[in-house]
């Protein structure tokens, strides 16, 4: 064991040796590793961050929600096709509402897009959500302040609205929304709630955040000829192992309401998180496997890079092996230097790269959300030692069989 010992230092020592007096060609060889470190790292952490945020977002609406609507969110239905159907309107709603039996709460939700102001303060092209009272419980939202518009404020289409972290953010970041009057368009609204933080950016135009959501009367009243087209109904089952018969319940009804015959299609869709999910996963897919091809492709040039260096240094230094092996050094003892020797590179380059992806997490930061990982910290590392035995074996292995007086001959 302490010969095993002695023989790590001393190789280790020669190793570092070594790497000092070649110290720009160590560095250019561990350029290959430094990037693809950097890259897996940086992918992992960008990667993480979003899918929190999504996860956060997406919790936000609810995973037992249904949203009965003329346009599908995703599928393979043509778009004119989609265009052709008829709107949804309140009498669908209040229809549906009446037949259903099994939904917790049921919700209609008229969409438009509206300047936000208070002051000189502005929200340009917010999107502003009308509802009823039951919406927030089609939702999971919580409040940082105040609280929902409540069913007389509803029906009676009063100037209530309730706003999202990010709208309160900009408009009054002293955080003293309540009670204030804002203006939706040109309309005065008393703000009666503050959203938590509890959206996510890549949800875009569906990130609470920055919504704005007021009663769906005031809607109709003063902006359904700017954008009116169709709304959609939230349902939301009772619990989410009652969500499939809650669909079917939905879909039964909304094809009742259409007066749909049996072999017709339906001309509406019942979308759900689902499928949102779905989606997701499959374009993070497609960023994992796009940025696990450029790692590779990083590390297996790093790695033919430093196999090159070390069979150049195992050239350069062929007497020195001579010399070695001549007093006494064994086989093993020159394949370990050399591995020590080329798993340093890599270990130098590979902590470089994790250093340099932290930092540009933190940078990144201030755009996307990033989680740094410590699963990926401690791979990075992995990846680096075995990167380093890997491309060194094969040097490693010719300066160990090298015979020592052809060695001590060579020029």
């Amino acid at each position: 064991m302490s010969n095993f010992l002695f023989e790590l230092k001393e190789g280790l020592l020669i190793a570092l040796r070594a790497i000092r007096s070649n110290k720009v060609r160590a560095i250019l060889t561990m350029l290959g590793i430094f990037i693809g470190i950097t890259v897996v790292v940086l992918m992992s952490t960008a990667i993480k961050g979003i899918d929190n945020s999504f996860q956060n977002g997406i919790s936000a609406l609810g995973s037992d929600v249904l949203y009965i609507d003329k346009w599908a969110w995703f599928g393979n239905v043509d778009w004119w096709k989609l265009r052709n159907r008829k709107n949804l309107d309140m009498d669908d709603f209040q229809k549906f509402k009446e037949m259903a039996n099994l939904p917790l709460a049921v919700a209609p939700v008229l969409n438009t897009q509206q300047t936000i102001k208070f002051g000189d303060r502005r929200v340009e092209s917010a999107n502003c959500n009308g509802s009823n009272a039951d919406y927030v419980m089609t939702t999971n939202f919580s409040f940082a302040q105040g609280r929902f518009y409540s069913d007389i404020e509803s029906e009676g289409s009063r100037n209530v609205a309730v706003i999202g972290s990010e709208i309160a953010k900009t408009l009054f970041p002293l955080g003293d929304a309540l009670d204030k009057t804002i203006k939706v368009g040109a309309q005065n609204f008393k703000v009666v709630g503050v959203l938590t933080e509890q959206g996510s950016f890549i949800l875009g135009p569906w990130n609470p955040d920055n919504q704005v959501f007021v009663p769906i009367g005031t809607i109709f009243k003063y902006f359904m000829n700017e954008t009116f087209g169709s709304i959609t109904i939230n349902v939301r089952a009772q619990n989410p192992a009652m969500l499939e018969e809650t669909k079917a319940e939905a879909e039964g009804i909304m094809r009742k309401l259409r007066g749909l015959k049996y072999s017709e299609e339906n001309d509406f869709s019942i979308n759900q998180q689902e499928g949102l999910v779905d989606n997701y996963n499959q374009v993070v897919g497609v960023i994992q496997i796009a940025g696990l091809f450029i790692t590779g492709l990083s590390l297996f040039v790093g790695a033919i890079g430093i196999m090159n260096i070390m069979f150049v240094s195992v050239k350069e230094r062929t007497k020195e092996i001579g010399i070695r092996k001549a007093i006494g050094a064994k086989r093993r003892t020159i394949l370990f230097q050399f591995l020590l020797e080329s798993s340093v590179i890599c270990l130098v380059g590979g902590l470089a790269g994790l250093i340099a992806a932290v930092l540009l997490s933190m940078l990144v930061d201030q755009f996307i959300p990033t989680s740094i990982q410590y699963d990926a910290v401690i791979l990075a590392i992995f990846v680096s030692l075995l990167t380093g035995i890997i491309s060194g074996l094969a040097p490693a292995y010719t300066a160990a069989k090298l015979d020592p007086v052809e060695a001590l001959r060579y020029e």
